[in-house]
């Protein structure tokens, strides 16, 4: 046998070894992650990042090859979550113009804005506004960078290490769960009712249109300034 092929055997043997301790890091994380991440994903990025590990792991580097490697597996994973976090920073830096002019618009009118309020305070025409909320399909409720600080300093890199933290625990502690339902009813009725057919009746945009009597695209616009609106009272203040 050669020396590559006991170099590959050797390899293998300890991907089959530290298989276990992947699958105990990926599930310890999916305990703090939306639903919508696939433990099966984590499974292979942190198969991955083990596989680095082993290729990059030298006798005397002062560290136990147990902790390097669940080094380089966690930093694997997130690096998965972070690439699956697609939305362009464009359309966020978009989104959170709007969020900041719905927060101004409510807290100076004292009531949820209109489209076109939303959109002069832009400085755009409604048209533009409403391409940009086209633009957002897909707009999520939270973003994994919603947790990083003003220095960039990363909530993932800083938190995942321990056995406590959250990245959704601004949503899921008691007082924040009772403020987003009260901005979910807060909404015009309109975009209520999208909200509702999407998440509780599960319908895709093309059947909400049909019940609405709107455009597939008219409803990929209130969803996104649905979610805007609800952004700018749950993230927005927290970022103000």
């Amino acid at each position: 046998m050669t020396q590559e092929e006991e170099n590959r055997l050797d390899i293998d043997r300890m991907m089959v070894s530290y298989a276990p301790l992947v699958k105990r890091l990926a599930y310890q994380m999916m305990s703090r992650l939306p639903a919508s991440v696939e433990v099966e994903d984590l499974i292979q990025n942190g198969m991955m990042g083990l596989l680095d590990a082993i290729n990059r792991f030298e006798e005397g580097m002062g560290a136990q090859f147990e902790t390097y490697a669940v080094q380089r597996i966690r930093g694997a994973m997130l690096d998965g979550l972070r690439e699956a976090d697609w939305a362009p920073r464009s359309t966020r830096r978009d989104m959170r113009r709007i969020e900041t002019a719905i927060n101004a618009l409510e807290q100076k009118n004292g009531r949820p804005p209109s489209e076109s309020e939303i959109a002069g305070y832009l400085g755009l025409e409604l048209p533009e506004y409403q391409r940009m909320l086209q633009d957002a399909r897909g707009h999520q409720l939270i973003y994994f960078d919603d947790f990083s600080s003003e220095d960039g300093e990363d909530f993932l890199e800083r938190h995942f290490g321990q056995a406590d933290a959250d990245p959704l625990a601004l949503l899921e502690d008691a007082d924040a769960r009772v403020k987003l339902v009260e901005a979910i009813q807060n909404l015009p009725e309109r975009e209520k009712m999208v909200m509702a057919l999407y998440y509780d009746e599960d319908l895709n945009l093309r059947e909400i249109g049909e019940i609405l009597n709107v455009t597939e695209s008219r409803v990929c616009q209130l969803h996104s300034q649905a979610v805007a609106r609800l952004r700018a009272s749950m993230i927005g203040r927290r970022h103000g």
